[in-house]
């Protein structure tokens, strides 16, 4: 039964699969994915519009932390959950433009997806049905 359990809470632990537009080398994720010249285009708006939306959270990550007080337990504990909502848009922004390159992929690049986020015991992300 423990070991049930365990399984359990390592499937729901799991991180998603992010294709990392933005933060990794976009060239592997043409050749990986064999990106048709329409969808390199997209890739690179994407690219492009990651960077500048971080930006402006790392902006705001920056301007937290030398404006924030920080003196008490309490100071700390609010700056650690300003934090933790930079933190998550900005996850968020990474996590938008990988859902827009998925749904341009055809159905072969998406199993290829698939099967990566398996080998790696990642969560993959559902592309919504239009």
């Amino acid at each position: 039964m423990f070991v049930g359990f365990g399984f359990l809470c390592t499937i729901n632990a799991q991180q998603d699969c992010s294709l990392g537009i933005g933060a990794s080398n976009m060239d592997t994720l043409i050749q990986v994915f064999q990106l048709r010249a329409e969808q390199k285009v997209k890739l690179e708006e994407y690219q492009a519009a990651v960077g500048v939306e971080t930006q402006l959270l790392e902006d705001e990550r920056k301007e937290l932390f030398e404006t924030h007080p920080q003196s008490t337990p309490d100071d700390l504990m609010t700056l650690a959950s300003k934090y933790k909502v930079l933190e998550d848009k900005m996850k968020a922004v990474f996590k938008k433009y990988d859902l827009k390159l998925l749904g341009l992929f055809n159905e072969k690049q998406y199993q290829r997806y698939l099967s990566l986020c398996r080998e790696v015991s990642r969560q993959p992300l559902r592309v919504p049905q239009e």
